[in-house]
């Protein structure tokens, strides 16, 4: 009997999804283990070969660890919301919610052929009210919540009113604005509005202006990288810096919970460091400056981790956006300023960023006035602060910061050396060891030492104080498109008011027309009658961005159809952090940080018993395209092979790679791939043409992408995905090679044979297996169990060959070995361990067998191969029992009917005998 794969992949397939196999309970006395990968976005290309590769590393993970006796969530769902569906909608003109779910209907039919385990049950789409409306409940709650840093936790928002009634916020400094001071008899005294407006600086979500890249052709806001050198890069439009009101998730405020939840979770140290780099925690002084003729309460406010170096404060360098730029310009310099400002208007942030070649800057006329020496030093704008870091100014220390320096010398300011010996004068030196110059009463204090020194005087003064910084902002939470979740907020004369808890889901209207509102609002600002809800009051016209379904969905797969509450307590009490967590290191600092803050958020409310997400994150890498060129000699339609193209001036061109068999290039096939290859003609070698070849990422644009589906049908999804596996670690990149393929395929047909003859037709017998057979079985449980659990599965795939071929050539058709052995399979090629489990007479799956255990007597070695050399020359080996003494080695040695021949008749002078190692002979 042949192995049908395709007939045994469709049968296992149906009957598994008859048969609810794979539905979970959240009731059971079983170990839980929650195995989850990040949801796919339903892109309209469906899935290429390398989109599987994490879904089968957590498919192999969560029928093991259900073969182990856990009781295994492993559900799927698709991240349907965000921009790349409402652009698909824009250029295929259909709605982006048919789109949408043709899209999934493709995925689900691809997911499905590969035979994954997934409780479609649980099945969730963030696109669906049903599943936003959970969505917009969640953003309600960080709405009406703030951070207490003293608890270090979030609150509900009227635990911060009644502090306000109390004692006013003395204890509590407002995030939003660090000079807001107020008395409880102030805040009794302010009007409704103004208590909203001073509440919206405390909330965790919050609204506030903010500078974006508006394109008035378009119509739009763009993001950062979707600007290049001041222009679109869709139309080549202009684009310049607007301030518009925004949501933002006021992240910051966990920066340091975000910092400490790293030591409780494994994550790989490559993913910790970028989060932590993301955070970026830093320690030092914030110093307030004078401004030379400025009021007293005008000053410019700076951060640095270098308060030692205050005394070589040369200039100070405001950001272009800074609110005290248009004060403390001075009318001989207010052209110059504004020409500057119109020119950084133009640039990207990533540009300003980027720009390390041109130095750029304008001087205000300001002189600011150093708080310890009582210097007067010049205050400039310059591009390369930006209004969103820190405070949106610096103090410039060019004998230590290269920037600053290269500044200096550009605008020719002098430079102050508080160096001494260690600044030659020709570049900076950011060295923390030197002894101080130059620098008053810390002249020949030790650098390190004269930071405290400085914050002690700062704060004694009141001109400064010890502060720790983060890099990381708070996150946008804004988009002015369509295809996202409406905000469940309302504006009554300007100020926002949160929906009714009982009005949700706040539905998102379908609109045929998705063109921007105007004054860069989303297209939901050109539905009037759903934006104006009554006189004065209106609706949000943004959406919601991608990550915002994301940074929850795992919480709702404990309990996907509750309509009372996002889950209930009881499922995520049971389900609890997800155990592994697969995915890709593209969503390091974006999705993993948002769903680590919303998680916490939820937690510190006491909606759910955890406060990290994910308890072990295998980030896997990328399998990448293995392209086919072919070369066109220029301004023909002439092709040259590949050893050929020197020869002649050529365009190298993408080719399809499904029309290529390794590096020969089917002509024919090229010729019918467009219509402008109909009349190709060749330049062959040796009657073939070969392609050139290149890896690079997989992309429909390179045509190097191949469907998982023609694999499928071509060699069985067991054999799709042993391969996958085979192809290298699951956390590294690799080229995809379909030819390689076919020796995994061969394997299963091997495995197969092992069950069945061609002749005889099933071969499987009651007999008692022989020693080597079981040892060869208890290895293989060793290994596959070891790398099973540390996701090591191409060298599980490996052994699993060995295994094979070892059995096969012992001739092992004992049911004692074959069966552990199909057990051990199951997770890796489910339909065809599936069907040689059932045609061992199981009425039960296999699904839920019990993993064979690791038996160490059948491994254990009784005998050692001693290699045999006479005067030092090899010359046999010897299979020797291992607790044989040196007498017995001697005496079997010497007895052995093939060594005389080498003795050539000649005495033995001495026996030389390395217990477990080798026998000499010296003759």
């Amino acid at each position: 009997m042949e192995y049908n794969f395709r007939s045994i992949e469709q049968k296992w397939q149906q009957q598994w999804e008859a048969t609810h196999a794979y539905r979970v309970s959240n009731d059971s006395d079983k170990p839980k283990c929650y195995v989850l990968d990040m949801f796919p976005y339903p892109s309209g290309a469906g899935l290429h070969v390398g989109h599987p590769l994490g879904y089968i590393s957590s498919d192999i993970y969560a029928r093991y660890k259900r073969l182990k006796g856990f009781n295994v969530l492993h559900p799927m769902g698709y991240d349907a919301f965000g921009l790349p569906a409402e652009q698909y909608a824009l250029e295929t003109g259909q709605h982006p919610a048919v789109t949408t779910e043709n899209n999934i209907h493709t995925f689900r039919k691809q997911l499905d052929n590969i035979g994954f385990c997934y409780d479609w049950e649980r099945q969730v789409k963030t696109s669906e009210p049903a599943y936003y409306k959970w969505t917009q409940w969640i953003f309600l709650q960080i709405f009406n919540s703030w951070f207490n840093r003293h608890t270090q936790k979030a609150e509900p928002i009227h635990t911060l009113i009644q502090v306000f009634e109390k004692e006013g916020n003395v204890r509590h400094e407002c995030p939003g604005d660090r000079h807001l001071h107020f008395s409880s008899a102030q805040w009794t005294a302010y009007d409704e509005a103004t208590q909203l407006n001073v509440l919206m600086q405390y909330r965790l979500a919050f609204l506030a202006y903010a500078e974006v890249n508006w394109c008035e052709a378009l119509g739009t806001v763009l993001a950062n990288d979707e600007v290049v050198n001041g222009v679109s890069e869709r139309g080549g439009f202009p684009v310049v810096k607007k301030k518009m009101r925004q949501w933002f998730m006021r992240i910051t405020e966990y920066a340091n919970r975000l910092l400490e939840g790293l030591e409780t979770v494994a994550f790989s140290d490559s993913m910790k460091e970028m989060q932590r780099n993301w955070i970026g925690k830093s320690q030092g002084a914030e110093i307030k400056f004078a401004i030379k003729g400025a009021p007293a309460e005008e000053f410019i406010t700076v951060y640095t981790t270098r308060p030692d170096t205050i005394y070589g404060v040369d200039f100070m360098v405001l950001a272009p956006e800074h609110d005290l730029v248009k004060l403390i310009t001075t009318p001989e310099q207010q052209a110059t300023i504004n020409s500057y400002l119109d020119y950084v208007q133009s640039r990207s942030e990533r540009e300003r960023m980027a720009e390390v070649k041109q130095i750029t800057g304008a001087f205000t006329g300001a002189y600011a006035i150093n708080p310890i020496s009582g210097q007067e030093v010049p205050v400039w704008i310059s591009e390369y602060v930006l209004a969103g870091y820190g405070t949106g100014a610096i103090m410039a220390v060019p004998c230590g910061d290269q920037r600053d320096f290269g500044f200096a010398k550009h605008f020719n300011i002098p430079i102050t050396n508080i160096l001494g010996g260690d600044f030659n004068g020709q570049e900076a030196n950011p060295t923390k060891d030197a002894i101080l110059h130059n620098s008053g009463p810390l002249n020949g204090t030790p650098m390190r030492e004269a930071s405290e020194v400085v914050i002690r005087e700062l704060e004694h003064k009141s001109i400064g104080r010890r502060q720790i910084n983060y890099k990381m902002r708070d996150a946008g939470f804004s988009r002015q498109r369509y295809w996202g979740e409406p905000f469940p907020i309302v504006f009554k004369n300007g100020v926002a008011y949160p929906v009714d808890e009982k009005e949700l889901p706040l539905e998102l209207p379908h609109i045929e027309n998705y063109k921007p509102g105007p004054e860069g609002e989303g297209p939901l600002a050109n539905v009037t009658e759903w934006v104006n809800i009554a006189p004065g009051v209106r609706r949000e016209t943004n959406t919601m961005p991608g990550y915002a379904g994301s940074s929850w969905y795992f919480l709702r797969y404990a309990d996907p159809h509750n309509t009372a509450t996002f889950a209930s307590r009881h499922a995520t009490d049971y389900w609890n952090q997800v155990d592994v967590y697969v995915g890709g290191t593209e969503h390091a600092v974006g999705h993993l940080l948002y769903s680590r803050m919303w998680t916490k958020v939820l937690c510190d409310l006491d909606f759910i018993g955890f406060d990290e997400p994910f308890k072990k994150l295998i980030n896997q890498g990328m399998i990448q395209g293995s392209s086919r060129f072919v070369y066109r000699v220029k301004g023909t339609n002439q092709y040259v092979s590949l050893g050929l193209k020197d020869q002649y001036e050529t365009d190298r061109l993408h080719v399809d790679v499904n029309i290529v068999d390794g590096i020969l290039l089917n002509t024919e096939a090229f010729r019918q791939w467009k219509a402008e290859f109909a009349d190709a003609t060749f330049l062959l070698e040796n009657g073939q043409y070969l392609c050139g070849t290149e890896v690079e990422k997989m992309s429909k644009s390179k045509y190097n992408t191949v469907n998982p589906n023609e694999l499928v049908e071509k060699y069985g999804a067991d054999t799709f995905r042993m391969y996958e596996m085979f192809l290298g670690p699951v956390e590294q990149s690799k080229p995809w090679d379909t030819k390689g393929i076919e020796g995994v395929h061969r394997f299963l047909k091997k495995l197969w044979r092992l069950f069945y003859d061609e002749q005889k037709g099933w071969i499987v017998t009651g007999e008692q297996p022989a020693p080597e057979a079981l040892k060869i079985l208890h290895k293989t449980i060793q290994k596959i169990d070891y790398d099973t659990e540390h996701f090591s599965y191409n060298t599980a795939v490996s052994q699993f060959m060995i295994c094979v071929n070892e059995l096969a050539t012992l001739k092992a058709r004992q049911r004692a070995v074959l069966e552990p052995l199909l057990i051990l399979l199951a997770p890796y090629a489910p339909h065809i361990a599936a069907e040689l489990w059932h045609t061992l007479g199981h009425e039960s799956s296999i699904l839920d067998a019990t993993y064979p255990l690791f038996d160490e007597q059948y491994v254990k070695e009784s005998a050692f191969n001693y290699p045999v050399a006479i005067n030092g020359k090899t010359r046999l080996e010897m299979s020797l029992p291992l607790d044989a003494d040196n007498t017995t080695i001697e005496a079997a040695v010497l007895a052995n009917e093939d060594l005389k021949k080498w003795l050539e008749n000649k005495p033995v002078k001495r026996v030389i005998i390395v217990k477990g190692r080798m026998v000499n002979l010296v003759i």
